[in-house]
């Protein structure tokens, strides 16, 4: 696997916590795209009595089983080829079980769902991650999907979903969000638009996420399989910024359609916090126009509003994606 892929068709992952939905939807997805190889490795349960247990899923029209371990360790050591760790834990024990997951010698990636935890636990995972060369999406993240190749829990929806946004064979545009709601429209919006989306990542609206809307966009850039970038930004915090720093320094080169979310913030209350806990302005730099004016001053392409998000990108698309 290239330094700028999380996953391809061969990823595995090892589910932390039981969550009956999330893993049958990464099965269904498993079967639409025809991979070889169930995505999902392994279960952890911690209050279960037995070492080793057994949850019987569907793949297909088959019934499967999957292990349910009792410690992450054990599930570690019996899984190797298993890189990918999705947390499900609550914010009350998703720190150590991270960190026990970035501190592993197989786990490459760890997804954390759980929102909530507290900043300083957080800044201490994105440390470990940096220090171990390993990544984090997440926390408060629903996650992200490769198309045709690995999808994370819950992303995307149901399978109806999944095809109608065509998420069962790769296109070539790239997307990164904060939000996961939009996310799922996005996915569907890029598919009516486009050839389809070829990755897709929320990395969660936490202030302190364990990735950046950067750090996506230049793995996006350096894939030659990605020809198209979209991202969704959202008000508060100065994320974007390394977005317009990479644009003004030459290091994005692709097309790049963008938009942040929370314009309507300047006609609200003054310090109103929007859903998530990064959604607030504390300066003007912060808020949505300003980044959306420095972000088309850098060379993206952004839209009047968000309605016109898709015209931008289907008008990008049919000049030669």
């Amino acid at each position: 696997m290239e330094d700028y892929e999380l996953f391809n068709r061969n990823t595995q992952a090892i589910i932390y916590g039981f969550q009956r939905n999330p893993i049958q939807r990464m099965l269904d997805f498993d079967f639409v795209s025809k991979r070889e190889k169930q995505s999902v490795a392994a279960i952890i349960r911690p209050t279960q009595t037995a070492a080793i247990s057994y949850h019987k899923v569907f793949y297909g029209y088959k019934e499967i089983v999957i292990p349910i371990y009792k410690t992450l360790n054990l599930a570690m050591k019996k899984h190797p080829n298993a890189d990918v760790m999705i947390n499900f834990a609550s914010f009350r024990s998703s720190y150590e079980t991270s960190k026990e997951a970035l501190e592993s010698d197989t786990i490459r990636t760890v997804v954390i769902i759980a929102e909530g935890i507290p900043e300083r636990q957080s800044r201490e995972l994105i440390k470990i991650a940096e220090e171990k060369k390993k990544n984090i999406i997440g926390p408060a993240t629903v996650g992200g999907i490769m198309a045709g190749a690995f999808k994370i829990g819950n992303t995307a929806g149901t399978l109806e979903n999944i095809t109608l946004s065509k998420l069962y064979r790769p296109g070539s545009v790239g997307f990164v969000s904060k939000s996961g709601g939009l996310s799922n429209e996005m996915n569907f919006m890029i598919s009516q638009t486009t050839d389809g989306v070829y990755e897709g990542i929320a990395i969660g609206g936490d202030r302190y996420p364990g990735s950046r809307l950067i750090d996506h966009l230049m793995r996006y850039e350096a894939n030659p399989k990605i020809k198209m970038l979209v991202a969704l930004g959202e008000i508060g915090g100065t994320d974007e910024y390394a977005i317009v720093d990479a644009l003004k320094d030459g290091k994005i080169t692709k097309p790049i359609v963008v938009w942040v979310t929370g314009t309507a913030a300047k006609i609200l209350p003054k310090g109103l916090q929007f859903g998530h806990a990064g959604a607030m302005a504390d300066s003007s730099m912060e808020t949505a126009d300003a980044k959306n004016r420095a972000l088309k001053k850098a060379g993206a392409i952004v839209p009047e509003s968000y309605e016109d998000f898709d015209k931008e990108i289907r008008k990008r698309a049919n000049s030669g994606l």
